[in-house]
């Protein structure tokens, strides 16, 4: 059995679409999670304005506080910091030393989702990008920008400006299927959806369909690079682009 670690920010989000999407996987997939504990003084997140949020969420990927959190028992193969805005907001740099941190702790490799999409790009062979953002439109432009540190370009993104990741794990099918119909263009090679929270397991298909485009999710992009960290990167029918080669 392969297990994967994920360090992961609000509790009862998300978590039961990664199960999902590792059920579809590998019946003997097992996923542990890890909860990193928001910043003394926070209160809500979603009673803070934009820059509250976006700060709040860069203290959150801390590297001493993401060692502090991870704690798993057994120990995983693979360790993922499972948050796109808490890996992406302290720069290309401050993700690969997220990564640095956690597996010199672990003692295993250790991944993040902003570094996944990374990796999956890669392995698409894109280079341009549309971005369907659950963010404030500065938060946005803060993952435009650690994709073109990478050498991606984002061509279009539209910002939905949600209040919580607890609020994006309520969202239904048809709401992530207009966010990303909106940011869609024809230059863009890829579509990005850069949000762990939300369900997107049973719309990877679809979407792709809809759109005529792969189309890379927060949850499908951080359990695929865990697995491919491992060299087993998963390839299975119905899911979508990047499983499929």
């Amino acid at each position: 059995m392969t297990r994967i670690g994920l360090l992961y920010p609000t509790r009862d989000c998300g978590e039961d679409d990664f199960l999902a999407l590792a059920g579809k996987l590998n019946p003997d997939l097992a996923v542990d999670f890890a909860y990193v504990p928001w910043g003394a003084g926070i209160g809500r997140v979603e009673d803070l304005d934009a820059a509250g949020k976006h700060e709040a969420v860069r203290e959150l990927g801390a590297p001493d506080r993401l060692v502090s959190a991870a704690r798993f028992d057994p120990a995983p193969a693979v360790v993922s910091w499972a948050c796109s805005s808490c890996s992406f907001t302290r720069g290309l740099d401050g993700a690969l030393e997220q990564s640095r941190v956690l597996g010199e702790r672990l003692g295993v490799p250790a991944r993040s989702t902003s570094l996944a999409y990374l990796t999956a790009l890669a392995h698409l062979g894109a280079g341009r990008v549309a971005l369907a953002s659950v963010y404030h439109r500065d938060t946005t432009a803060t993952f435009a920008d650690f994709l073109a540190e990478a050498g991606v370009s984002t061509v279009r993104s539209v910002s939905a400006d949600a209040p919580s990741d607890r609020a994006l794990a309520a969202w239904d099918g048809d709401r992530i299927t207009e966010l990303a119909a909106a940011a869609d263009h024809d230059e863009a090679e890829v579509l990005l959806i850069p949000e762990t929270a939300l369900h997107t397991t049973p719309l990877l298909e679809d979407l792709e369909t809809a759109l005529g485009k792969p189309v890379l999710t927060a949850t499908a992009v951080t359990l695929w690079d865990s697995l491919h960290a491992l060299g087993t990167p998963p390839v299975r029918p119905g899911l979508g682009a990047l499983f499929s080669r």
